[in-house]
């Protein structure tokens, strides 16, 4: 069965991005190592890609190519007969049972790349089998946190910690099973 994992970067005070969803301070992080905290490795991966719509148009608002077009990407949206684009296909149904089907089917891991309410949603559903979370070191005071509204009450195993120069550490939580 495939892996459902959430591969996301939060600043020091639980952040993903500023209150209007921006992510310009991942830049200001000081890394003077060019350090690429496995990235290319762990996008090698994975052949699916699963986002919120604001995740979705806060990519495309960037003005450049969009970063997975070589990968299947599902975008999950409210509103209701969205249009499916050349790199998206958009999903209004149940968000839990379209990954659990997905999830079944022949492929490499898929990516939870965010927002912050699917990864609620599939958080609460048990759908989530690693996270991995980049802690960087800065606080953003205000934003957007990993997880809109309650999540359930949930004990992860931590499996790994790496560390960089630039200060940034990754802890690799899987669920426990036991």
């Amino acid at each position: 069965m495939r892996k459902v994992i959430l591969y996301i970067a939060q600043s020091l005070d639980g952040k993903i991005a500023r209150q209007n969803g921006d992510v310009d301070w991942l830049d200001k992080i000081h890394n003077p190592e060019d350090e690429d905290y496995g990235y290319p490795a762990f996008y090698a991966s994975i052949d699916t890609t699963l986002m919120g719509s604001r995740t979705y148009e806060k990519i495309l608002s960037f003005g450049i190519e969009f970063p997975y077009a070589e990968k299947e990407n599902y975008v999950f949206s409210l509103q209701k007969g969205k249009q499916d684009t050349e790199y998206a296909k958009f999903i209004g149904d149940d968000v839990a049972a379209f990954v659990r089907e997905i999830k079944q089917e022949e492929g490499r891991n898929i990516w939870l790349v965010g927002g912050s309410e699917i990864n609620t949603v599939l958080f609460n559903a048990g759908l989530i089998d690693e996270i991995h979370l980049f802690t960087m070191p800065i606080t953003l005071g205000e934003g957007i946190p990993l997880f809109a509204g309650r999540v359930n009450e949930t004990q992860l195993k931590l499996a790994e910690v790496s560390t960089y120069t630039s200060g940034v550490i990754c802890k690799k939580y899987v669920f426990r099973k036991d």
